[in-house]
């Protein structure tokens, strides 16, 4: 069985559902991840009409009528969407009332990854799941998959990596989704300026930085997936976001760590949501 991306062996894959586009294809994206990964997938709708509204229920005389019923067709819709996707998979739905990110938030607890489409659908609606996807960078309880594309087969995972804590979590993360596709890793690091290491310390403590740092970060994936082609680049420019996001533009699925400072994903995050051009996956 492909490694998992994260997250406790054998809990489920948890996705958004809302009818739209962007929706559909990240069902298309996670059903086919649960199958490869031998998991169970959760199909999650927000149901946001109860915060809005207290007129749910059906038209008097009109069948088939009303935001309830309407709720319910989604959430099916979907469901029945990634059983066509992955025939035999294990698929459950959720309808829980509540905006996009409170209600992904609760339902995705427990599970191995999230995943959502990069919008939603309307204005109104597509406002709401923007925002979400910004906001569960940073409070999702689990990895979060951002999805533009169901996937493009035989493409890498990238991995943007610094000098954080944190970075050791991407890159395990992209390890095991690069063996869960079958396809190779690129591990890429945009190089600080000198001037951002004034203030750093020196000595046996001090943080690599440079072609040591990815020479690390690339002894350490291999170590965790021997089988798995892995690549380091190294770059340099500024602003780092957007040396990263091109050098990532061709690939399937872009890797990132949050910060979780202050409320807020980080300024890569935040490039990569909004400009990225393949699918993001945050760690945890």
């Amino acid at each position: 069985m492909p490694a998992p991306v994260a997250g406790h062996q054998g809990a489920p894959v948890a996705v958004g559902y809302d009818g739209s586009e962007p929706s559909q294809q990240a069902v298309t994206w996670a059903a086919r991840h649960a199958a490869a990964t031998n998991r169970s997938l959760k199909v999650i709708h927000a149901w946001v009409w109860p915060v809005f509204t207290k007129n749910l229920g059906p038209v008097k005389g009109v069948a088939g009528s009303g935001l309830r019923h309407a709720a319910e067709a989604t959430l099916a819709e979907g469901v029945e969407l990634a059983r066509t996707v992955a025939d035999g998979l294990d698929v459950g739905g959720v309808i829980k009332p509540g905006l996009p990110t409170q209600v992904l938030r609760s339902a995705a607890e427990g599970a191995s990854l999230l995943a959502v489409g990069h919008r939603g659908m309307g204005r109104l609606l597509g406002q709401l799941v923007g925002s979400a996807c910004l906001e569960l960078a940073v409070v999702s309880p689990c990895p979060l998959m951002v999805v533009r594309y169901p996937g493009r087969p035989g493409q890498p995972v990238a991995a943007g990596i610094d000098e954080k804590p944190r970075s050791k979590t991407v890159v395990a993360d992209a390890a095991r989704l690069a063996a869960s596709l079958g396809v190779h890793l690129q591990l890429i690091h945009v190089a600080n300026d000198r001037g951002d290491r004034d203030h750093e310390p020196h000595g046996r403590h001090a943080p690599l930085h440079g072609k040591e740092l990815l020479d690390r970060a690339v002894e350490t994936a291999r170590g965790l997936v021997p089988d798995v082609f892995v690549e380091g680049i190294l770059l340099e420019g500024h602003p780092k976001s957007r040396e990263l996001l091109a050098a990532a533009a061709q690939a399937d699925v872009l890797v990132l760590g949050a910060h979780h400072r202050e409320g807020h994903p980080g300024s890569t995050v935040s490039a990569a949501l909004e400009r990225s051009l393949c699918n993001v996956l945050i760690t945890r």
